[in-house]
Formats: C-alpha cells, structure tokens, sequence
C-alpha cells in the first residue's frame, strides 16, 4: 500500500472520487464521504482499518476478500460503491446538514436511474440527516426508492468503534 504523508492527504481534501456503478445492481453500497486516504488512491474505502472489505467478503458479496484497488471487479458480483456527499474529508463530521440533505436528494436521483435491488447506507446516523428519518435504526427500513428496498449497515470505518466486526 501507497504510504501518503500529511501533506499529501490534505492535497486530496474535497477530491471527487468516481463511483463504481451500473444498472441493475444487486446491491449499491453507499458510504458517507470519501475519506482523504480513498481521495488520494482513487479507490472506496481504501483506509487501513476500514472494515468495509473483510466485511464484505466475510458476509459472502464477494468469494475473495478484494483490495481496494480492485473495486471494479465489484460489478461482475452485481455490487457497487457511491456516496451521499460526493466531496472528500478528513472526517464525516466536516459535513453540513445541508451537504447531507442535499447528497440525500441527489442519491435517490441516482437510485431511481440504476434501479439497484436493494440500496446499502452505511452510517445510520448519515442515512438519518440525508434521509430526514431521525429514528432510523441499522437494518431494513420501510423507505422504498423507486422499486429499490433500503437497508442501515453500521458504519465500517475504523474510527468508528461502536461496532466490531471479526477480522479475516
């Protein structure tokens, strides 16, 4: 793995980073924020420590356990990476209710258009801001999108401790 220094991380702050979709989708795995580290590579969830991957694999999405810059195979499994705020931090609380809103709205544009099977939120407290729903819970909600059902995961990152999750 690339080793980024300070500097560099801060250079990738507010970078765009592309999704990795197609229509039709199994599952649309949508993150809060790109972090600086997934700025800078280039590729979702790409952190050390981010437990998104392992989980991913551990949960039987993927019969490997993927690198995060292998996150293009994601579609030959009928899986896919988008966020709510498309802008990159350092931590999800730089983020403005309002940039959750509106990455709220401009989501369930993009849901509406890939028309995914089911749309994956992983952060409950993001999905409750994004989606005005302040009693959201981790799990299936009864929010609908177009035909696509909509499930809570717990955010995966490694600077949220809340949740364990076994390693590989």
């Amino acid at each position: 793995m690339t080793r980024f220094t300070q500097a560099e991380l801060e250079a990738a702050r507010d970078r765009l980073v592309p999704d990795v979709v197609a229509g039709g989708l199994r599952v649309l795995f949508c993150g809060i924020n790109p972090g600086l580290m997934t700025a800078a590579t280039g590729h979702h969830f790409a952190r050390p420590g981010n437990r998104f991957w392992p989980v991913l694999h551990l949960s039987g999405f993927t019969p490997r356990l993927l690198k995060p810059a292998e996150q293009g195979e994601l579609l030959s499994y009928g899986l896919g990476i988008t966020n709510v705020v498309a802008r990159a931090s350092a931590r999800a609380d730089e983020l403005t209710a309002e940039e959750y809103r509106e990455g709220g709205r401009l989501l369930r544009e993009k849901v509406v258009r890939l028309a995914p099977r089911w749309l994956a939120v992983v952060g409950v407290t993001a999905y409750r801001v994004a989606f005005d729903d302040r009693r959201a819970q981790v799990g299936p909600q009864e929010r609908v999108i177009g035909g696509t059902r909509v499930w809570v995961l717990p955010n995966p990152s490694g600077l949220n401790a809340v949740t364990t999750t076994p390693r590989p």
